[in-house]
């Protein structure tokens, strides 16, 4: 008895010690759950946090309110469930890689991270972020089974990416930057990715998703990308300045508004989208400083203000249509590129892509002039081609 007298107090001074230490340490792995509690007076961690791999079950941190560096678990297959009721922010990244039975994340405190980079989350179902995670820097969320983002709502994100979660339906977002690449792609087919408070971003790619609601954005300084995306109807009322924009494999789309766009800082592609007749959403558009690239089942275009494409012109269609106002439009040289305008294409080609008439095409000089869909505005141009510069068969 009297040595466990003397015993007691040394463990509890070990403990505390290792505590002690594990608050400044440079890494600290959690093996078990004991170790965990070992960390539950430290208010703050000044390096990472790394769960092992040999980690099974639930892991609670409590009593840590920050960690300056990663919280970092990979690989850990028997991990089903992760806690820290008292965790606020991590000042590196929240990164869980390969967690195949992890089921819940729970993180009531936590607002801020530098990042967050989720990746084989194949048993992942919900988030219980109570306070919401309003700052990060860099998120990606990738493979899991999360049916939305609740909890997870940023103003400000240089790279946001959502990918392949395949029970991911819901998506509201109430982003206003990105300063670098939006990605949302490979989700349920049924996703309606709506971002109503974005201004302004650099890259954005949308893909295999059912809708996509842009209403307040402004200025795209990078590229504007949609594919295989179920919507009939796409607008974007204020966007006055793009990068390259690019429609391709919409099947369901039958109409693009952007009725403030002046300006395309780089190409502009609208290609195999089936049930897109008509282009005609584009009232202002100026400039396109790459190549202006349509192919499809077009029966009328119209680009009244179009005054100046810096790089090839390719317009091809399945209908039989009249290229002249395009082809006098290029002559006087709106076009600065390879010029190409045909109808009654068996396949209608994207640029570079030989024409495919089943009649006789037009050429003219270096411009090739086959059959069109409808022209330009063109300071310059007699009234009489002004007149024909909207065709509509």
């Amino acid at each position: 008895m009297s040595a466990l007298k003397y015993l007691i107090p040394v463990l509890a001074a070990a403990g505390g010690a290792f505590a002690a230490n594990g608050c400044t340490s440079p890494e600290n792995v959690i093996q078990n759950q004991g170790d965990a509690t070992a960390l539950a007076n430290c208010e703050t961690i000044s390096g990472d946090v790394i769960i092992a791999p040999e980690v099974a079950g639930t892991i609670q941190l409590d009593g840590v309110q920050k960690i300056n560096g990663d919280l970092n678990c990979t690989k850990a297959t028997g991990l089903t469930g992760l806690l820290a009721n008292d965790l606020e922010t991590i000042g590196g990244g929240f990164i869980l890689t390969g967690l195949t039975r992890l089921s819940g994340l729970t993180f009531p405190q936590l607002t801020a991270v530098d990042s967050i980079q989720w990746q084989a989350l194949g048993a992942l179902q919900n988030l219980s972020f109570t306070s919401t995670v309003s700052k990060a820097k860099n998120v990606l969320i990738s493979d899991t089974q999360l049916q939305s983002l609740q909890g997870i709502n940023l103003e400000v994100v240089d790279n946001f990416n959502i990918n392949n979660n395949r029970y991911l339906t819901t998506m509201d977002v109430q982003l206003k930057n990105i300063s670098t690449s939006l990605t949302v792609q490979e989700n349920a087919r049924s996703l309606v990715a709506s971002f109503p408070n974005l201004q302004t971003a650099l890259n954005m790619t949308f893909r295999n998703c059912s809708d996509v609601k842009l209403p307040s954005l402004s200025t795209v300084n990078g590229t504007m990308v949609f594919s295989n995306v179920g919507f009939k109807s796409f607008g974007a009322p204020n966007v006055t300045k793009s990068g390259g924009i690019s429609f391709v494999g919409n099947p369901e789309l039958t109409n693009i508004s952007l009725p403030l766009l002046t300006t395309i800082e780089g190409g502009y592609q609208i290609a195999n989208n089936s049930g897109l007749l008509i282009v005609n959403g584009f009232r202002q558009l100026k400039t396109v400083a790459g190549a202006l690239d349509f192919s499809g089942n077009f029966t009328d275009v119209s680009l009244p203000a179009l005054s100046d494409v810096k790089g090839g012109f390719n317009l091809q269609t399945s209908a039989e249509f009249d290229c002249g106002p395009f082809q006098s439009a290029a002559n006087s040289g709106v076009v600065k590129g390879t010029f190409v305008c045909a109808g009654k294409q068996i396949a209608p080609g994207t640029a570079g892509n030989p024409t495919s008439s089943a009649g006789s095409p037009k050429k003219t000089g270096a411009a090739t002039s086959r059959y069109s869909v409808s022209a330009f505005a063109v300071v310059g141009l007699s009234s009489a081609v002004v007149g024909l510069l909207h065709l509509s068969l």
